[in-house]
């Protein structure tokens, strides 16, 4: 190798540009140092993002045990998840803490945290998929969809399943229908993302105009669901909810992780993509509806909680950049954190009374993210 090069170095037909690039490439010395500084930096970068997700889980498990001790019964910090620990291994001490903890007071929290990551993760998709820092996972209807639908099952008395389940079905079913309307025309039309996210608009306002109607015909004693369900809450929530939920959230989370790397190229722009060998349009509608499966599932058993999808995967990228291969974990670690947070905000804000949770995330998303981004002073898109 060393006798070839300097063969190299001595031939007269080699220019000395050539040479001097070839004498730097064999420098081991500094050749050695820059390596070892852009593996530090590459290091430092990849720390900085596990740490950022550890710091959100913290948060959860902390803030998860507050949660869990407010109520009629005063149940302390530890005895919480000393409680939960005797329960998951069958030792179960004080039936009266294991019902209460278990029974009442947990499915709240962890469905908070479905609920939060779900809605994060589905922020971040529908940004990078329609390439608008705008999109969330109301972008193309869900939400008023999932509302026509409920006020529907509450007003009028039409749904589509019986039972308990008679508003959670109706939403979850009218919920799909905009996105199947928004698929449709961009597999005829060939639409571009922000033709989409037009006719996104387009359709809510039109299933906006017919829930207000039946707000408008029917009595005012029985808006006060109807309000409160637009709003979105976790109180109602019960273990038999949040299978249901985490098993469409963890579905639809997996494969977005899958395709987290084609994400990233489709976030370039169409060309960029079709030129990298990703289908651009069918790419864009397999998240669309992947959104629209993981956010209906989410909101026909909490009603509308805004801010979550739109804002925490903003936050998450000034900490830990665009990558999606990252950003989607850290957004529902975060967005989890987030809501379970803006629950336990909203329940010792005002004792007695509660504010809905749907309210806090606004109280606190708003100006948060106005904060970090003038104390950043960069462009997070």
């Amino acid at each position: 190798m060393d006798e070839s090069i300097s063969d190299l170095k001595q031939d007269p037909l080699i220019s000395k540009k050539v040479l001097r690039a070839l004498s730097k490439w064999t420098d081991e010395r500094e050749a050695t140092t820059e390596d070892e500084e852009s593996y530090h930096q590459y290091d430092t970068y990849i720390w900085r993002k596990w740490v950022f997700m550890a710091a959100c889980i913290v948060v959860m498990v902390v803030t998860a045990g507050l949660a869990t001790t407010i109520g009629p019964m005063d149940i302390t910090f530890v005895e919480t998840y000393e409680t939960m620990w005797n329960h998951i291994t069958g030792n179960i001490t004080n039936d009266a803490f294991d019902y209460a903890i278990c029974t009442l007071r947990m499915p709240r929290v962890v469905m908070g945290v479905v609920a939060g990551a779900g809605l994060a993760i589905c922020g971040a998709a529908m940004q990078s998929t329609l390439m608008n820092p705008l999109a969330d996972p109301y972008t193309t209807g869900v939400s008023s969809g999932a509302s026509f639908g409920a006020t529907l099952a509450m007003l009028a008395g039409f749904s589509i399943f019986g039972g308990r389940y008679d508003v959670i079905g109706n939403a979850f079913i009218f919920s799909l229908i905009p996105t199947a309307l928004i698929v449709g025309l961009a597999r005829v039309k060939k639409s571009s993302p922000t033709t989409m996210i037009m006719a996104g608009i387009a359709v809510m306002y039109i299933f906006n105009a017919f829930t207000t109607v039946m707000m408008l015909m029917a009595d005012p004693n029985d808006l006060e669901a109807v309000y409160q369900w637009q709003v979105g809450s976790l109180a109602k929530a019960s273990w038999d909810d949040i299978v249901v939920s985490l098993g469409i959230t963890a579905i639809g989370a997996i494969i977005i992780m899958f395709l987290s790397k084609k994400l990233n190229v489709l976030s370039t722009g169409d060309d960029m993509a079709n030129s990298l060998g990703v289908n651009a349009a069918q790419l864009r509608t397999i998240m669309m509806v992947l959104v629209a499966l993981i956010t209906a599932g989410i909101v026909s058993f909490t009603g509308l909680i805004g801010f979550v999808g739109l804002v925490a995967p903003h936050v998450v990228r000034l900490f830990i950049g665009a990558d999606n291969r990252y950003l989607v974990p850290a957004a529902a670690l975060f967005g989890g954190a987030l809501l379970v947070v803006s629950d336990l905000v909203g329940r010792v804000i005002i004792q007695p009374a509660v504010l809905q949770v749907g309210v806090i995330t606004a109280f606190l998303g708003g100006p948060m993210f106005l904060w970090l981004l003038l104390r950043k002073n960069s462009n997070v898109w």
